[in-house]
């Protein structure tokens, strides 16, 4: 009963587009406890999902939980292309929590086998048809998500807030892992940047983990999905009004501007994943 009042609530306050002083309910002290409340958000949220978020997990909070990543839904709705020279306007909640995390996002060209819990890197690049540029909006209706920490994460969506998905990178296979660079930022000052040193021990390691974590609940993943990897700036916090910009070094730019999220219009109901 806990994990259908929590997972109510932070919906109610998604569609609602309102904050949460506290998390509502007792914060679950496993990560599978935090992805039952998870996956019973996924089945009240009036949407579909076309994937996942791949979020890092701390060398403080890995010790308690034992993992070193997370992950949370990608829903059609929140997910947008970002055409070029585009300002894009992203909802933010206000009095909540909202980051930006540059990143690459796979798209998979086939089904994921459902009873396979363990994928190496190697596996799980045969499933992917093509590798874009991305940004994730981080984003929760509790301000405190993150100190909280990843079992808060986990149960709010993986602190999930959208993806601006950008154009495909041609001949990712071949690219040197230098090559594969962003910088972020916000309102015109650089706040970060960053390259991926290792395909194979970085982007590839967190495709592998998600398939794994999602058979392992009972939602493999499927051909058509998106999986965004992961932050490879880090996560910036931004404000309403805010503006941030990510250049990915020869590839494209992506820009958007937060704003205030509205309310959604959709009801908690329940339905199948």
């Amino acid at each position: 009963m806990d994990s259908e009042v929590i997972a109510e609530r932070f919906v109610r306050a998604r569609l609602d587009a309102e904050a949460l002083p506290a998390f509502p309910g007792t914060l679950p002290t496993t990560l599978n406890s935090a992805y039952a409340y998870q996956d019973r958000a996924i089945a009240l949220w009036p949407d579909h999902l076309v994937g996942w978020k791949v979020g890092g997990i701390g060398q403080t909070w890995l010790r308690r939980v034992g993992e070193d990543r997370l992950v949370g839904p990608i829903f059609r709705r929140g997910m947008r292309l970002a055409p070029p020279d585009a300002l894009i306007d992203v909802p933010v909640f206000r009095g909540g929590f909202a980051a930006i995390e540059a990143g690459f996002v796979f798209r998979l060209g086939a089904d994921a086998h459902s009873d396979r819990a363990q994928w190496t890197p190697e596996e799980a690049a045969r499933l992917v048809t093509g590798l874009h540029v991305g940004v994730e909006i981080a984003g929760s209706p509790l301000a405190a998500i993150n100190e909280l920490g990843p079992t808060a994460v986990v149960s709010d969506f993986g602190s999930h807030g959208g993806l601006l998905l950008g154009p495909a990178i041609s001949g990712w296979h071949a690219c040197a892992s230098d090559s594969l660079t962003c910088e972020t930022f916000i309102d015109g000052r650089s706040v970060g940047q960053g390259a991926v040193r290792s395909m194979r021990a970085g982007l590839l390691a967190a495709l592998a983990f998600a398939l794994g974590r999602c058979a392992r609940r009972g939602l493999p993943m499927k051909a058509g999905y998106l999986v965004a990897s992961g932050a490879v700036t880090g996560s910036h916090a931004i404000r309403i009004g805010q503006s941030a910009c990510v250049r990915f070094g020869g590839v494209a730019e992506i820009s958007c501007r937060a704003l205030p999220a509205m309310r959604h219009g959709g009801s908690v109901t329940s339905r199948s994943v």
